[in-house]
C-alpha cells in the first residue's frame, strides 16, 4: 500500500512538473497568447477523456441532477476565470513568481474560515498563511523583470482560486464528487470559450501566429491537453487514497523541481538564442530560426 501511494505521488509531481513546464513553453516560449482558444483546446481535450474514461467504466459520473449542475454554476465560472487569468498570468511571468502567487489563495481560505465561518484555525497554518502573504507582497518590489500586466492577471487567477475553493468546500456542494464537478466545468468551459473566442479576438488574431503551421507547436498543444488531464487524473487518485496532510505534502513537494527547471531550461534557451536574454521567463519569441535547429 506505502509502495502504491509512493508510485501515485511520483506520478502526480511528473505530470504537475511537465504540465507547467508545457504550458510556459507554449506561452512564453512560442507566445501563443490567445487564451480563449488555447484553455479552450485544453478543457475539450479534458472533456473527451473523461467522458471516454466514463464510457470505459474507469470513473464514474453522476451529476445528472438539473439543480446539481445550477448549484455548481458559480463554480464553473470561477473554473473558467481560474485558467483563463492563469494562462494569462503565466505567459507573462516566471514560474516561481506564477506558483508563489497562486499559492497566496491560501489566505483567502484561511481568511474565510477564520473570520466568516467562524472554524477554529491551528496557529502553524494561520503563521503560514502570513508567510504566503508575505512572499506574495514582496514580489513586485523584488522582481527585476516586473510586468504590471502579469501580476494584475495572477491576482485575478488567485482570487478565482480561493473563491472555488471555498464554493467547493461549501456543504451545499457536496452532492457532486471531484469527477462530476470536473466534468461540469470541462463541458462549461469549452463552451463559454468557444463563445467567448470571437469577442476578445482570438479566434481571427490567432491567423497571423507565425508557428501555426509548425510540429513543434502542434505537440506541445497535443501534450498540454494530455497532461492537464492525467494531472487531474492523479490528483484525484492522490486524494483518494491519501489524508489531506499527505496530499499537501506531495503538492508542496511538486512545486520546488517546476521552479529550478524552469530556470534551468530558460537559460539552455537564452545561450540558443530562442530567449530574450534580459529575462528569466521571456515574453518573446525569436524568429523562425527557432524551429529549424
Amino acid at each position: 500500500m506505502c509502495m502504491k501511494k509512493c508510485l501515485v505521488g511520483l506520478t502526480f509531481c511528473t505530470c504537475y512538473l511537465a504540465s507547467y513546464l508545457t504550458n510556459k513553453y507554449v506561452l512564453s516560449v512560442l507566445k501563443f497568447t490567445y487564451p480563449t482558444l488555447f484553455q479552450g483546446w485544453q478543457t475539450l481535450v479534458g472533456g473527451l477523456l473523461l467522458h471516454v474514461s466514463w464510457k470505459l467504466g474507469w470513473v464514474e459520473i453522476n451529476s445528472r441532477s438539473r439543480s446539481d449542475v445550477l448549484t455548481w454554476l458559480p463554480a464553473s465560472v470561477l473554473f473558467v476565470g481560474i485558467i483563463y487569468a492563469g494562462s494569462r498570468a503565466l505567459s507573462r511571468l516566471a514560474i516561481p513568481v506564477f506558483l508563489t502567487l497562486h499559492n497566496a489563495a491560501e489566505v483567502i481560505i484561511c481568511g474565510h474560515q477564520k473570520c466568516f465561518r467562524k472554524e477554529k484555525t491551528s496557529s502553524p497554518k494561520i503563521c503560514s498563511a502570513l508567510f504566503l502573504l508575505a512572499a506574495a507582497g514582496c514580489l513586485p518590489f523584488n522582481d527585476s523583470q516586473f510586468d504590471p500586466d502579469g501580476y494584475f492577471w495572477a491576482v485575478i487567477h488567485l482570487l478565482c482560486v480561493g473563491a472555488y475553493k471555498i464554493l467547493q468546500k461549501s456543504q451545499k456542494l457536496n452532492k457532486l464528487s471531484d469527477i462530476d464537478q470536473q466534468y461540469l466545468n470541462y463541458l462549461f468551459s469549452v463552451v463559454l470559450l468557444a463563445l467567448a473566442a470571437h469577442p476578445t479576438g482570438d479566434l481571427f488574431s490567432v491567423l497571423d501566429f507565425p508557428f501555426l503551421y509548425f510540429y513543434r507547436f502542434h505537440g506541445s498543444c497535443c501534450a498540454s491537453g494530455f497532461l492537464g488531464f492525467f494531472l487531474l487524473f492523479s490528483t484525484m487518485k492522490l486524494k483518494s487514497l491519501m489524508a489531506p496532510g499527505q496530499c499537501a505534502a506531495w503538492i508542496f513537494f511538486a512545486k520546488p523541481p517546476a521552479r529550478r527547471i524552469w530556470r534551468g531550461l530558460a537559460g539552455f534557451l537564452r545561450a540558443e538564442g530562442l530567449l530574450n536574454p534580459g529575462k528569466v521567463d521571456s515574453q518573446a519569441v525569436v524568429e523562425n530560426t527557432a524551429f529549424s535547429r
